[in-house]
């Protein structure tokens, strides 16, 4: 899942206002059917007020996951096999190409390439070591940052800490920075363990996602002015360490919740010096990577007791090209339905992953478990009415690239809006034009998305579609003993679904339990196949190839929200005159 995963839970969208009554999964079913319900509107006319399952191919679906599973094959695989996976890279290609030549073995049809366009610069680690020279010998735990340059062999410097908040900080630095290896970023405290760092969703846990979420007292303002300033810290220290010729640059890991300060590199963006740095324009000159914040700290703190610090760095790199592109994989199922085999249902996940480990909860899982839950409905020779379409995205962790792409392409554009933000605002949420859609638009019923690490599924997100929520909660009743039970009309961020429910599109991501995602695995190190849950993985599995064949066979396309309006947005919250009279009120003077 993306950088932008923890603020995109809570800034991209409106508050919920209200909540949908959903029928309780635990309730008898045979005094459910007979409760009369009122049909509900769609964007496509009404829906049926009880939904026509095949309860045959729920248990044939369950036969052959559970007992004829893939998915460990598949994700070993993908992770052992071909290892990180960051877009751009020469292990990325050989993702898009593994993904697309299995496919085709599987016997999906039209298994292909398609280019979203322009990536940036293709990039790889070769090795990266680092140790302590003086005051004492010690190995250190580093990583290369994505997209720094090589050192060209072991550099010996002294190091120096650079810790600053504010512009006028970098003055005490001038002149005594050439020939350094710079730590830049304060000691990071280390937390207790004193929480489990693998848990599952308990049933008051789930029972609470059910209700409307409240999101006072979060301000985007506030939050978009801290990150401009931040880069701009970020940007002028980094000019003033090429000027006066730092040799390299280590950052602490970034702190990843409970499990942070435990050993593990994180080496996302949130770890690393600057934004975009796979582009060319934006490059990061000076060799550059993430250390465990257990070594930082022990050479920081020596640094602040005047204790003088040699360090010798070795960051072998290798650079591709300056303008990569950026592909998904794509692959169907043809629709069998003269009538319906135009429309599409979409399931997918990204393939992409940062470099530090092997990408297996982010999102090997995800991935995987789509090529698996295709995998079933072709083995049981299931020939659905719609087309059912897999998509396997590159570039979400950079900012949903790879599913914006696609979106772009087959179902709609946005105009630029007349007043643009900042650059810095993050591409999630930067302000857009009206939106125009495409003959294709019409034609998508639904896309699934899996990212929130090996967890199995509790439950979707409908991303406050009200509507499907009912038959959301039809669909899960038979699978209350593989722990599903939970509809939410919540939304939540940070992947590939964003892309889709954007353009007005029915996009869906699951609820999954955490393991241990939060605390250990995203972005890190520990992101290995060791990381991963076959029982799980199996479980969603099953459950995403029910959601795919439930679809592709109902008689009604599935509901929509409104049609999004988002050049009309900033004119909502807009001050009416007369009624809460502020600054912005022409009327007050």
């Amino acid at each position: 899942m993306s950088f932008v995963r923890m603020v995109a839970r809570w800034s991209c969208f409106t508050a919920i206002a209200t909540t949908l009554a959903l029928p309780s999964v635990a309730a008898d079913k045979k005094a459910a059917q007979k409760e009369p319900v009122a049909e509900i509107p769609s964007y496509y006319g009404s829906q049926p007020a009880k939904e026509n399952l095949d309860l045959t191919m729920y248990a044939r679906i369950r036969e052959e996951g559970f007992k004829h599973s893939h998915v460990m094959e598949f994700a070993d695989a993908l992770t052992n096999g071909i290892g990180p996976r960051l877009t751009g890279s020469p292990n990325m290609k050989k993702a898009n190409e593994w993904t697309r030549d299995t496919l085709t073995k599987i016997g999906l049809e039209n298994a292909h390439l398609e280019d979203w366009g322009e990536f940036g610069m293709g990039w790889q680690q070769i090795s990266t070591t680092a140790k302590m020279i003086a005051p004492d010998t010690a190995p250190l735990w580093m990583q290369a940052a994505p997209w720094s340059p090589s050192t060209n062999g072991s550099v010996t410097g002294e190091a120096v800490l650079m810790n600053v908040s504010e512009l006028k900080d970098l003055d005490q630095y001038k002149g005594k920075l050439k020939g350094k290896i710079v730590l830049f970023g304060a000691i990071r405290t280390t937390p207790d363990l004193d929480k489990p760092l693998f848990t599952r969703y308990t049933d008051a846990e789930l029972k609470e996602l059910e209700t409307a979420e409240t999101r006072a007292g979060r301000d985007i303002v506030a939050l978009l002015a801290q990150r401009r300033k931040v880069y701009e810290m970020r940007a002028a220290a980094l000019k003033m360490m090429v000027e006066e010729g730092v040799v390299a640059i280590i950052t602490p890991s970034r702190d990843g919740g409970a499990g942070g300060g435990t050993g593990i590199i994180f080496d996302d963006n949130g770890a690393n010096l600057a934004m975009s740095a796979q582009k060319k324009e934006n490059a990061i000159t000076i060799p550059n990577g993430p250390m465990i914040v257990e070594n930082y700290n022990r050479i920081a703190r020596l640094l602040e007791h005047k204790v003088p610090v040699t360090l010798e760095v070795n960051i072998d790199t290798k650079f591709t090209g300056d303008h990569e592109h950026g592909f998904n994989t794509v692959a169907e199922i043809p629709g069998a339905d003269p009538k319906l085999k135009d429309q599409v249902v979409m399931v997918g996940g990204h393939l992409d992953s940062w470099i530090s480990g092997t990408g297996a909860t982010d999102n090997a899982a995800g991935s995987v478990v789509a090529m698996e839950a295709v995998r079933i409905l072709k083995a049981l020779g299931v020939k659905p009415r719609r087309t059912i379409r897999i998509a396997l995205w590159s570039g979400e962790e950079q900012g949903l690239y790879g599913s914006q792409g696609y979106v772009k392409q087959h179902f709609g554009t946005f105009a630029e809006p007349e007043h643009p933000d900042p650059p810095s605002t993050p591409s999630f949420m930067r302000s857009k034009g009206k939106l125009t859609t495409t003959k294709e638009w019409e034609t998508l019923d639904a896309y699934y998305n899996l990212d929130n690490g090996t967890g199995k599924v509790r439950g979707v997100y409908t991303q406050e579609n009200f509507a499907i929520a009912p038959i959301f909660a039809q669909w899960i009743a038979p699978l209350k003993d593989l722990g599903v039970t939970t509809i939410t009309n919540r939304n939540t961020g940070g992947t590939d679904h964003l892309s889709f429910d954007a353009v007005g599109l029915p996009g869906f991501q699951y609820i999954q339990d955490d393991m241990d995602y939060e605390t250990r695995t995203h972005h890190s190190n520990m992101d290995t196949f060791d990381r991963l849950h076959a029982a799980d993985l199996q479980q969603a599995a099953v459950v995403e190839a029910i959601f795919l064949y439930n679809t592709s066979e109902r008689d009604a396309m599935m509901p929509r929200k409104p049609f999004p309006h988002p050049e009309l947005e900033k004119q909502k919250t807009e001050p009416i005159p007369g009624i809460y009279p502020n600054a912005m009120d022409p009327e007050v003077k």
